[in-house]
């Protein structure tokens, strides 16, 4: 394991699940009452402070920054602890600050877009970002950009101006056009945001094309968006068009994917408000609340 004096950490929608589990089933693994992981924090950039007797890649002083999902998290601390697979050295440069806002999110981002059969957006393209100004929206419409692809950034009305300054070709407000119903066709629409189901959104497809689905709003309080996931999952069989939901996993080569994209400069991290650490619980919700342009950075 390697020993992190932390430096700055982002703030994800997986640490507010992990307080407010969605779907509410999940409380009975997660703990019913309240979490029986109180660690909170999975992003974390810092310095190594301490490397044990079996790291080879890293020596204290080092600068890396890392995803610490599925290692019980505790990046919201003055430092902590985790395998040296869960890290990467950080790119040339960069501060604590935005290192934080990429392993998470970005890689979520970049797992998304290379899809389930090996097939990547190819130039030309197009694709529809779902929420395209939250965690991972405004790091998918980069990446996308980078491959060569048409992107439309979908979001609400407040948050037009931030995704098209992303790079975005076009941007639709959800919130005065329905996407689902204009004459445009998307070879894949990235689901990060929204209640559509997956029957509306398979009508802006080409006939070939994907719907990924990630996450998304829900009202639905015992099951939340897992219920468009599972409609997703039972309606694949039986149309032409590929539907899909994933998992994102923190790999070093995803995190060295990412390294390269962000030193050729196709990739920046955008982040819209820090707080301090004494200030973890507003930064939460802050979060929760849905107005972020970006990520939101706990500094320490």
């Amino acid at each position: 394991e390697v020993l992190v004096r932390v430096r700055a950490a982002s703030v994800n929608r997986a640490d507010l699940d992990g307080l407010k589990p969605r779907p509410s089933f999940l409380r009975v693994f997660m703990g019913v009452r309240g979490p029986r992981h109180t660690s909170v924090g999975i992003d974390v950039a810092g310095v190594v402070e301490a490397v044990g007797p079996d790291v080879t890649r890293f020596k204290p002083g080092d600068r890396v920054f890392g995803d610490l999902f599925g290692n019980d998290g505790g990046s919201f601390a003055e430092f902590v602890a985790a395998p040296e697979t869960k890290l990467q050295s950080m790119p040339h440069d960069m501060s604590f600050e935005d290192a934080s806002t990429l392993p998470h999110s970005a890689t979520l981002a970049i797992q998304g877009l290379r899809l389930r059969n090996g097939r990547t957006p190819q130039p030309g393209d197009k694709v529809l970002i779902n929420g395209a100004s939250g965690n991972v929206g405004p790091f998918a419409v980069q990446i996308a950009k980078s491959m060569g692809a048409e992107v439309t950034g979908a979001c609400r009305t407040s948050k037009v101006d931030f995704v098209r300054s992303l790079g975005a070709d076009h941007v639709i407000d959800y919130t005065q056009e329905d996407f689902t119903q204009g004459g445009q066709r998307y070879d894949l629409i990235f689901q990060l945001a929204g209640t559509r189901s997956p029957s509306d959104l398979r009508r802006a497809l080409t006939p070939k094309g994907t719907l990924l689905l990630s996450s998304g709003e829900s009202d639905g309080r015992w099951v939340g968006p897992m219920d468009r996931i599972l409609k997703a999952l039972v309606l694949a069989p039986f149309v032409s068009q590929r539907l899909s939901s994933f998992l994102a996993k923190s790999t070093t080569e995803d995190l060295q994917v990412l390294k390269e994209l962000i030193e050729a400069g196709k990739v920046s991290p955008v982040i819209d408000r820090t707080y301090p650490q004494s200030e973890v619980p507003e930064a939460i919700r802050y979060l929760e609340e849905g107005h972020a342009r970006g990520k939101v950075v706990v500094t320490v």
